[in-house]
């Protein structure tokens, strides 16, 4: 069933961002300093593409070179990152989303001193957020903007509303691939989504399970050639990893692979994979800042009540 918000709610809604977002440059750029987190989303056109895997594992590997690492589970409806890690959450977002539960008391500890935001299972109401939904969520998240220096936001697969506003409201799109002819042309899709409708100009590949560099490479050309034709946005590739037939080994451990296979391949990918995206410098627009979530949430309340 859709839940719809009269014209008068949003217009409180539209009034009330307005308010809250009406400071000074100056103002802004004091706010988005250093302290402000690292947002990555980390999404894929297919399911099945190893993208929580990959989440959990770069998570790892940056906690264990000292980060302050916060994953958002925002595959709301069919979440798993709790149980890549074996834990058993008491509340989710939908504990949130419910009104029950804010983010604080949602938070739990992972290996290496992960934080992570779990999400429910099987609950199709929370697969479409509505506009008051994500003022909270933005609301909270921003009380926690000083506590982590990287945030991981686990997507689903696919173009969900959720998918595109968890991934235009990040600093970085991540999006994972195989060499699967499906997954390439999903993962294009979702490119071509977040371009055209989005406005999105600057993507992030990686490429999993390939057989080696060589193929990954091969797969990058297929993806970026159509979209610097077609769509003009720029695509850069930002690692690959091996198949690795010991994975399932590490999911029926609930372990993360690079901590029981540290000299494996995947891992030595993971880390180079961290090193890429660490050395990408911050966005001047304040892209992925609370101040920007601000700004398209008012724009948001504005379509809806035109």
């Amino acid at each position: 069933m859709m839940i719809k918000q009269s014209d008068h709610e949003m217009g409180d809604q539209a009034q009330a961002l307005r308010e809250m977002s009406v400071w000074s440059q100056t103002e802004r750029t004091m706010e988005t300093t250093a302290s402000s987190p690292k947002v990555i989303s980390v999404s894929s056109g297919k399911g099945g593409v190893g993208k929580t895997s990959l989440v959990s594992n770069l998570a790892v590997s940056w906690a264990k070179r000292g980060a302050r690492a916060l994953i958002i589970d925002a595959d709301l409806g069919l979440a798993n990152i709790d149980v890549v890690f074996g834990l058993s959450p008491r509340y989710t977002l939908n504990h949130f989303f419910a009104h029950k539960r804010s983010l604080k008391e949602i938070l739990i500890k992972g290996p290496h001193g992960i934080s992570i935001l779990p999400a429910g299972s099987g609950v199709q109401r929370y697969t479409n957020l509505i506009p008051a939904d994500h003022i909270r969520l933005i609301e909270e998240l921003d009380s926690l903007n000083n506590d982590f220096d990287l945030v991981l936001v686990d997507t689903g697969a696919g173009i969900s509303e959720n998918v595109t506003y968890f991934s235009t409201a990040a600093q970085t799109i991540l999006v994972v691939t195989t060499p699967q002819l499906t997954a390439i042309t999903d993962a294009y899709a979702l490119i071509k989504v977040l371009a055209l409708r989005y406005h999105e100009k600057k993507f992030d590949l990686i490429v999993n399970t390939a057989k080696n560099e060589q193929e990954a490479l091969q797969v990058y050309d297929k993806i970026t050639t159509v979209a610097n034709r077609f769509l003009g946005v720029s695509v850069d590739f930002v690692g690959w990893l091996p198949y690795e037939k010991r994975l399932n080994d590490a999911l029926s451990k609930q372990k993360a692979f690079v901590d029981l296979y540290p000299k494996s391949k995947l891992s030595d990918g993971c880390l180079r994979i961290i090193d890429k995206l660490q050395a990408v410098s911050g966005i001047e627009d304040q892209k992925g800042t609370p101040q920007f979530f601000w700004s398209k949430l008012l724009r948001l309340c504005d379509w809806k009540k035109a």
